[in-house]
């Protein structure tokens, strides 16, 4: 067993990289790693520590990653850096917050050629309320559009600075990266815990490996950690044996342990996804801590959709998937729904948009399910005339009878605009229920807006409407602060006057009329003609406020007259009109998977055949 080879805490430096998507987060770590020797040349390849596919697809980083960079400074002592890779986007502000909590200092880094953007300034106010050392930098500075000094004002205005004190790096071809090593030296305070002190360590990351089973990331702030030591988990008071330890140098590295301010990866054998959770404390079983780690909250899905296998016999491979992708993602539930038009399937709730898209493609793309999601919900809180209450994760939990109030989340939105997008970005707000709360000038020509707007407005397509709008230039973040009382209603679609769940939506009053409209529309092109007319109706309780019909499919039972007594042609066409009558009655409209998934999407919806 190797020996244990306790890093001097003085000699450690641990940050992360905070930066809107597109800034470079991932380029500047590569090259922080070939400057320093980590990863040859030979082996290096883009998005280096982008692990999933889909990461590298869509570059974007969706995974916190840990690593360690071994660097000699300017004072020829070697420093030991802990880079804590942190995904960008604003669904994804659950794994910041708990990278930031494994961090002493942070580098703002901030496109030179954009400016800063709104999810870097809600992330930049995260590192500030946990006492980061903040490093601002501008990246891109080899870009034709750059404007460096401009955007070196706009940061110093706002983290009160010196703009000579904000660093110009250009992460492509690496001018300016040893300095900011050094400066990360400098400024960067060495994390401070007590040695001899019970152990604790906070999981601020977890991964299913097929083989090893659990591999839990930790930050240890006090004691040391050793192979073969019992540990306990103190939220959840499970204990298991540490069968290995070591570090990210990318590649996993054996240890001997890990010291105060040390960042690494525990193996425990655990294979129940459930036992290694994000956030909690691990301490020793023999010499337990008393106090967990602070700082770290649950997160709280926003957005709930149902998802829902095409093939019925997937429905246990799809409880596994979701079942191993929890681990992996803290902020992911679900639990087993059913619905009578799409069968067996599992309520899901997540922190976004984004983060069901995400979770949708690994499913299908890691374990190869063909999924229907229905349309986003936010969840609602009915309050009855007789007291009652009811939480609302899906429409066809909305409670009958009379009701008193409806409550819906709501969220601060902080956009950050050119000047010249501002009067789009009022339309766009008003139209979905804003209201501004203040608008403050970061330059002459950048402006921030607040707003106060229901969650259910923005998670269905919000934000793609606000970069159309703005030609791409605008950039929104949002956080929730509460409910509050709004006129809902529930629509429902009828066919043949049954109620289809999977098509029913909790709207504001004023938009029923449009939902149920355009929803009859979409359906009257999708479903297939039947044997006999179907009506397609959008109703609010009794009352339909829409409709569509169907026309039905007539088959020619007058082929076989040749001329002859027109009343014999009628009694025909007669019998065939009783029998369409008694099918009209027992039948049942058939309703295709993908009419399903084309009028769950928010696409336009293709015409079928029957309509050339």
């Amino acid at each position: 067993m190797a020996q244990p080879n306790w890093t001097d805490p003085a000699l450690i430096r641990n940050f992360c990289i905070i930066a809107h998507i597109d800034h470079g987060k991932s380029t500047l770590a590569d090259r922080m790693l070939q400057i320093t020797g980590v990863v040859e040349d030979r082996q290096m390849r883009a998005q280096y520590l982008d692990r999933m596919d889909i990461e590298r697809e869509r570059g974007i980083t969706i995974k916190s990653q840990a690593v360690r960079i071994p660097f000699t400074a300017l004072d020829d002592k070697t420093y030991t850096l802990d880079l804590i890779d942190t995904p960008g986007h604003v669904d994804f502000t659950y794994e910041v917050s708990r990278s930031l909590a494994a961090c002493e200092g942070a580098i703002l880094l901030v496109d030179a050629a954009q400016g800063i953007e709104a999810q870097t300034l809600a992330n930049l106010y995260m590192a500030l309320e946990n006492d980061l050392q903040i490093i601002p930098v501008l990246n891109k500075i080899d870009l034709p559009a750059a404007q460096p000094e401009k955007y070196a004002e706009e940061i110093a205005g706002i983290i009160g600075c010196e703009p000579s004190d904000v660093l110009k790096v250009s992460a492509k071809t690496g001018e300016g990266v040893e300095e900011l090593l050094n400066e990360i030296v400098n400024q960067i305070p060495a994390p401070v815990g007590d040695a001899d002190a019970p152990a604790r360590a906070m999981i601020f990351d977890s991964v299913y490996d097929t083989y090893r089973g659990v591999v839990t990331y930790v930050r240890v702030v006090d004691g040391k950690l050793s192979p073969r030591e019992r540990i306990q988990m103190m939220s959840t008071k499970a204990s298991h044996e540490i069968l290995e330890i070591g570090v990210s140098a990318p590649e996993p590295q054996k240890s001997g342990g890990l010291g105060v301010g040390e960042v690494g990866y525990i193996i425990t054998g655990v294979k129940d996804v459930r036992q290694s959770k994000v956030g909690d404390t691990i301490t020793a079983l023999n010499r337990s801590a008393t106090e967990m780690l602070a700082g770290y909250q649950e997160p709280k899905p926003m957005v709930f959709s149902g998802l829902y296998p095409i093939d019925g016999t997937d429905y246990p491979v799809l409880r596994d998937a979701l079942d191993k992708l929890q681990l992996n993602d803290a902020a992911l539930n679900f639990e087993p729904e059913t619905s009578a038009a799409l069968g067996f399937g599992f309520r899901c709730g997540f922190l976004g948009l984004l983060h069901l898209e995400i979770t949708r493609a690994r499913l299908e793309r890691e374990f190869n399910l063909d999924l229907i999601s229905t349309a986003p919900n936010v969840i609602y809180r009915v309050e009855m005339e007789d007291g009652t209450e009811h939480v609302v994760t899906n429409p066809s939990e909305f409670p009958e009878g009379k009701i008193d109030s409806i409550h819906e989340p709501m969220v601060k939105a902080t956009l950050l605009t050119p000047a010249d997008h501002i009067g789009q970005i009022m339309e766009l707000c008003q139209e979905r229920r804003g209201e501004l709360q203040g608008m403050d000038y970061l330059s002459e020509d950048r402006v921030e807006m607040r707003y106060i707007l229901p969650m259910a407005e923005i998670v269905f397509d919000f934000f793609d409407a606000l970069k159309s709008r703005t030609k791409g230039y605008a950039s929104l973040d949002y956080e929730p602060i509460g409910e509050q009382v709004a006129d809902l209603v529930k629509v429902d679609i009828l066919l043949q006057g049954e109620a289809v769940d999977a098509f029913s939506a909790i709207v504001h009053k004023e938009k029923s009329y449009a939902y149920g409209v355009e929803m009859t529309k979409k359906l009257r092109e999708l479903i297939p003609r039947q044997q006999f007319e179907v009506p397609v109706q959008a109703a609010i309780g009794a009352r339909v406020i829409a409709r569509e019909n169907i026309r039905a499919i007539r088959k020619d039972v007058l082929s076989k007259c040749y001329g002859g007594d027109i009343s014999r042609k009628r009694k025909l066409l007669e019998k065939q009109k009783e029998g369409k009558k008694r099918m009209k009655m027992v039948g049942t409209v058939e309703v295709p998977q993908d009419a399903f998934i084309a009028a769950l999407s928010s696409d336009e919806p293709e015409t079928k055949d029957s309509k050339k």
